[in-house]
């Protein structure tokens, strides 16, 4: 009996220090502050779009030749026929008065990005599409069409075999399609012409525009140029803009400070946003969603109308005449479901769990969704496609 008091007088100190250490872990762990969920880091170059170095949008018109008998219909497109007439009395052959039949001619539009700092005599790409009834652009080249920008102007000259991603395949009972065959693409097809003046080395002000506009995504990248340079260099204006100035003792020019800058990494923010495709009943919701305890209730109201007409023969040896006598079915189903609950939600896992829970289809989740932000219970904005 000694030995056993002895032994529980060894054991019970360290069954009491284990207790207060599980004792203090629990507290601490009970207290301990939950991290905020960061947003996504980006570079600076992925969130911003530098003044003066962008894309210019350029267009043109001009003929596919060489079609296999998939062109436009002469007829039924005025314009191919005119233009076909015109390119031909440049290149001195005359056709006025003359019943143009053709089937390997269509008219198109060519459209092109002249890219950034472009110099004369580099090659982009171009796209055709057809602008006329041809049913396929197969095996056609593009004539010589210039592309001209937003002020008329021509920067660019397109030429060249058309490359499509589909084909069609017509037979006497049977048509096959795949992809779209009336529109293609030129590889390298346009020689710039002209080139825009703009000197970007040259500037000592620059402004950032924020692809998607947002205040403290915009400080962010301020106090990052800043803490990397070492200097006051970038000043946020507005939620989309940010303006960088060359500072004095800088050794470089415009170009060298954004290069500099241009990886840092900024952690963004958004705005809480839920988006909503009502055709095709996508529902896609931003992780700063967040909904306040509300009860949803919802009633699913199904009407269903058949019709089995009844023909009526009249008697033997009688005058009547066979009648049609109409026979509907109407149908009402109204399925109706209690109050649920879906509770205020922390994380988006937590309020997708919460509105799951509901069991309903996406179509009904889009006029639930939009029942509690009439109510104030949901901390979103709602856009809807």
């Amino acid at each position: 009996m000694g030995m056993e008091r002895h032994h529980s007088g060894k054991k019970m100190p360290m069954r009491l220090f284990r207790t207060i250490v599980a004792a203090t872990l629990s507290a601490a762990l009970s207290l301990a502050p939950v991290a905020p969920v960061l947003s996504a880091p980006a570079r600076i170059k992925d969130i911003v779009d530098m003044e003066g170095i962008r894309e210019n949008q350029l267009v043109g018109y001009g003929l596919v030749v060489g079609l296999n008998g998939t062109g436009d219909s002469l007829n039924n497109s005025p314009f191919t026929k005119q233009s076909l007439q015109s390119m031909l009395e440049r290149l001195g052959v005359n056709t006025q008065g003359e019943n143009v039949r053709t089937a390997n001619v269509a008219a198109v539009m060519v459209t092109a990005n002249l890219p950034p700092f472009a110099t004369q005599g580099s090659r982009m790409d171009v796209s055709v599409a057809a602008l006329g009834d041809a049913d396929s652009l197969q095996g056609g080249t593009l004539l010589v069409t210039p592309l001209v920008g937003a002020d008329g102007e021509v920067y660019a000259i397109a030429q060249g075999p058309v490359v499509i991603n589909g084909f069609k395949a017509q037979g006497d009972a049977a048509t096959v399609i795949s992809g779209v065959p009336t529109t293609g693409r030129i590889s390298s097809g346009a020689l710039i012409e002209r080139e825009i003046e703009f000197y970007l080395g040259s500037q000592q002000s620059l402004r950032l525009a924020l692809r998607n506009p947002d205040l403290t995504t915009a400080r962010r990248i301020a106090l990052a140029v800043n803490d990397f340079i070492g200097a006051p260099t970038a000043v946020p204006e507005d939620p989309g803009t940010v303006r960088l100035t060359l500072p004095r003792n800088f050794n470089g020019n415009i170009v060298d400070l954004l290069t500099d800058i241009e990886q840092l990494i900024v952690q963004t923010d958004q705005t809480a946003k839920i988006v909503i495709d009502e055709n095709s009943g996508i529902i896609v919701m931003g992780k700063d969603v967040r909904v306040s305890s509300v009860a949803v209730a919802q009633s699913n109201l199904t009407v269903t109308i058949a019709e089995n007409p009844e023909v009526v023969q009249p008697r033997p040896l009688s005058f009547g005449e066979t009648a049609v006598e109409p026979n509907t079915t109407l149908n009402v189903n109204q399925s109706d479901t209690a109050l649920q609950v879906v509770q205020e939600s922390v994380t988006l896992q937590q309020l997708v769990d919460g509105l799951n829970a509901l069991g309903i289809s996406p179509r009904d989740l889009i006029a639930i969704l939009q029942a509690i932000k009439a109510t104030g219970a949901l901390q979103a904005e709602i856009e809807v496609l």
